[in-house]
């Protein structure tokens, strides 16, 4: 007895989509993982005690997550204005939203920095109360939060737009406050939406590039993030290695962050079954 699949043609699909994963994805990382691996104990540890490196990956890294969480809350505060309210030039605050998806990150670092210099349209009125965004790193959060607010957004948007009404005036009825009705009634619900958009803004802020060296200045153990050193190393010389070396610690980061975020939604999962 034949078999009919539900997609027409669905093996030659799934084999020409595992193969271009392999050459794209899978290949890629596994050139990475043979080149790291050759290199000796001392070499990891002599690049990793660099107080340069540590510093990179403590504001690559430390800066990616405090920039998701200002994502996930300004995020949620967007989508929830932009579903639950009907006013003016709404649809033009819809459509700035994917800005940054459109415009090339060292445009948007460009324009970041014309606006924050002491001498910007906004660093002026800063500089006023003492505070510098440009060159500092302030201003690496800043293009962080930039360029990862959509990914809240978007992930967001949906499930605000889902929520039926009617769970929030039945718990009204029932004489719960508004603060009630958020708490036990949307932001259950809200969970793994804020889940997934805190863990699609990290990977997007942990990667970026082009934004942040704009801003940044590149002011040594001060200001550089951890895919500069990697650009600076492999133009600094022949040797790859420690290049190599540094991109394997950052995927290795960053799928131990992506994964925790992935057993937090999992447990939060099953948290809303049991409640």
């Amino acid at each position: 007895m034949n078999r009919r699949h539900t997609l027409p043609g669905f093996g030659l699909s799934l084999g020409v989509t595992i193969s271009w994963l392999s050459l794209i994805v899978l290949l890629p990382l596994a050139a990475l993982a043979f080149r790291v691996a050759e290199q000796p104990w001392d070499a990891w540890w002599g690049l990793l005690r660099q107080r340069r490196v540590l510093l990179a990956l403590q504001l690559s890294f430390g800066g990616a997550v405090l920039a998701a969480f200002i994502d996930v809350v300004l995020g949620m505060l967007l989508a929830w204005v932009l579903v639950r309210y009907r006013f003016p030039w709404r649809r033009l605050c819809d459509a700035l939203i994917d800005l940054p998806f459109a415009l090339p990150t060292a445009v948007a670092g460009i324009a970041l920095t014309a606006l924050y210099v002491p001498d910007g349209w906004l660093g002026r009125w800063l500089a006023v109360l003492g505070v510098q965004v440009a060159y500092t790193r302030l201003g690496v959060l800043m293009a962080m939060v930039f360029v990862g607010l959509p990914f809240a957004v978007r992930t967001l948007q949906p499930v605000l737009e889902s929520l039926e009404a009617d769970v929030e005036e039945a718990a009204w009825t029932l004489g719960a406050s508004r603060w009630q009705r958020f708490h036990r009634v949307v932001l259950p619900v809200l969970t793994p939406a804020l889940l997934t958009g805190f863990a699609m803004a990290l990977a997007r802020a942990v990667g970026e590039y082009g934004s942040v060296i704009f801003i940044s200045g590149n002011l040594p153990m001060r200001t550089e993030i951890v895919p500069l050193l990697i650009v600076q190393k492999i133009d600094g010389g022949g040797d790859i290695a420690p290049a190599a070396m540094l991109g394997a610690c950052m995927l290795l980061l960053s799928l131990l962050a992506l994964l925790s975020v992935h057993g937090l939604q999992r447990w939060s999962g099953r948290w809303r079954e049991v409640r």
